[in-house]
């Protein structure tokens, strides 16, 4: 963007009219002062706290609110000058109304310098029913996918696929672990669609996405007198009963809520928070991890307790890299998947895009390669083939394999400034120099420790299961190291 249009485009944002967009937010709105002032409050804001916005214009948060500086998270965000997102917070209004709510308080700067706050904040139970409202009924694309829906012949997919399906009419929970667009979800739902509970409810839940103090409520429910404005709400885990679960990244989930997760799998009920009365349930669990759960149970993000018994099935989602000679496959299901959905006639992939693409780490995955080729078939015009000019702009500048050399006596070309403008291969990966060091180390303290594996776990400062796990990873042998 050119500076002109720079200043076009901050001259037309500074013009725009903000305020007629937050009056029609459903959330609350608040902007004050350098002072903590309030000179804006919306409609939402004016239902959270049951005031007439006159009694609140104009006036300090301090004196609107039952709050200190040191309670308040816009003066806390004054103060502090950083902004304060997700805070849930209790307070009272001067008027005596008790609201249980989240907060996010942002500085507002000209010429960096802090002249407000604004703060959106959002009611504790609209946003607990909105989440535990959304359907958990599978729409028709979702009752589509089946195991014949993950597409590729790699051994070890075929044999992930093979372990979910023998899984799948089993009342044992499955654990899914691969990289962020591997899939998991995919295999989530088609495991549900291959069981007898298909024409029950199938309720994912993305543990990543919904703020911790919310969590609990949504997944359990909650009962009236629980807290301030509660009430008695079933959770995901009463109305998916019969159906499927999936817990989405289980190791963002806190841990001493995953400590309420393993109750329910070992009594098969479910209390309220805030409840006495215990609610049974039969609910197939299916969860994903996006580490290696091991490592994940070292740094304390996953309860071990937890995993042993969500992990009863472990499948392991190979990512792409891994898969690469199902990367003709996957592009031509990606291709007639889209050709489809946008009327399109595009018949392949130039040799140079496919060089490219097996030239490529894929850090996104399965994902990333569906969103290259889609990409690309937004802008192919009336071609037939995606070439490389069509591709996403981090393509560009994917070294291409360097080719051989003419003749073994030739003189070898001068040093080129940097590997991309040679053509050389790409240097390892940060997480490739970080296996191999990884490797080596390993390999280091089961030689010094002549393959006592107590020994070496320990100098390695890991527990025994966690050093057998990264053996198997690297393909060592205990008996390679006995003296």
């Amino acid at each position: 963007m050119t500076k002109k249009e720079t200043k076009y485009c901050k001259h037309a944002v500074t013009d725009a009219d903000f305020i007629s967009v937050f009056d029609k937010f459903s959330e609350g709105v608040l902007v004050t002062d350098l002072n903590g002032v309030i000179i804006y409050y919306n409609r939402a804001m004016s239902r959270i706290d049951e005031l007439d916005p006159r009694e609140a214009l104009h006036k300090k948060i301090t004196d609107v609110y039952h709050l200190t500086n040191d309670d308040s998270i816009i003066m806390q965000c004054l103060f502090k000058g950083e902004p304060i997102i997700d805070r849930p917070i209790y307070y009272r209004t001067r008027m005596g109304k008790v609201a249980n709510t989240v907060h996010s308080a942002f500085p507002l700067t000209r010429n960096s310098k802090i002249i407000g706050i604004i703060c959106f904040v959002r009611d504790y139970n609209v946003l607990a029913e909105t989440i535990a409202d959304m359907p958990v009924v599978q729409t028709a694309f979702d009752t589509d996918i089946f195991f014949d829906s993950i597409i590729g012949e790699d051994p070890e997919l075929i044999k992930a696929v093979s372990s979910a399906k023998m899984a799948a009419n089993t009342p044992s929970p499955v654990m899914l672990y691969g990289q962020t667009g591997t899939g998991k979800e995919l295999f989530a739902r088609a495991i549900h669609n291959h069981s007898a509970r298909s024409r029950q409810k199938y309720t994912p839940v993305n543990c990543a996405a919904i703020p911790e103090n919310l969590l609990e409520g949504i997944l359990f429910g909650t009962s009236k007198g629980a807290f301030t404005g509660s009430v008695n709400k079933a959770g995901l885990f009463e109305k998916t009963h019969g159906g499927t679960i999936f817990l989405d990244e289980l190791n963002s989930m806190p841990v001493g809520l995953q400590s309420k997760i393993l109750r329910v799998l070992q009594e098969r009920k479910v209390r309220r928070v805030g409840a006495l009365k215990e609610t049974t349930i039969d609910v197939k669990i299916i969860s994903s991890v996006n580490e290696d759960p091991h490592v994940a149970m070292a740094n304390g993000t996953l309860r071990s307790d937890l995993f042993y018994r969500l992990g009863v099935v472990f499948i392991h989602i190979v990512p792409l890299a891994g898969r690469m000679g199902d990367l003709d496959l996957l592009v031509s299901h990606f291709i007639n998947k889209h050709n489809k959905l946008m009327g399109k006639a595009v018949k392949g992939v130039s040799d140079n895009v496919m060089v490219r693409f097996r030239s490529y780490h894929w850090p996104g995955n399965v994902r990333e390669l569906e969103h290259a080729i889609e990409g690309a078939m937004n802008i192919v015009g009336a071609s037939d083939t995606i070439q490389l000019r069509h591709l996403q702009s981090h393509f560009s500048v994917i070294p291409a394999p360097a080719p051989p050399a003419p003749v073994e006596d030739a003189m070898p070309p001068p040093a080129p400034s940097s590997p991309l403008a040679s053509g050389r291969p790409r240097p390892p990966s940060l997480i490739e120099k970080k296996a191999a060091h990884e490797k080596d180390t390993v390999h280091d303290a089961l030689t010094l420790h002549a393959g006592n594996i107590a020994r070496a776990a320990a100098s390695l400062g890991i527990s025994r299961q966690l050093l057998y796990y990264k053996m198997k990873k690297y393909k060592m042998l205990r008996e390679d190291y006995l003296q």
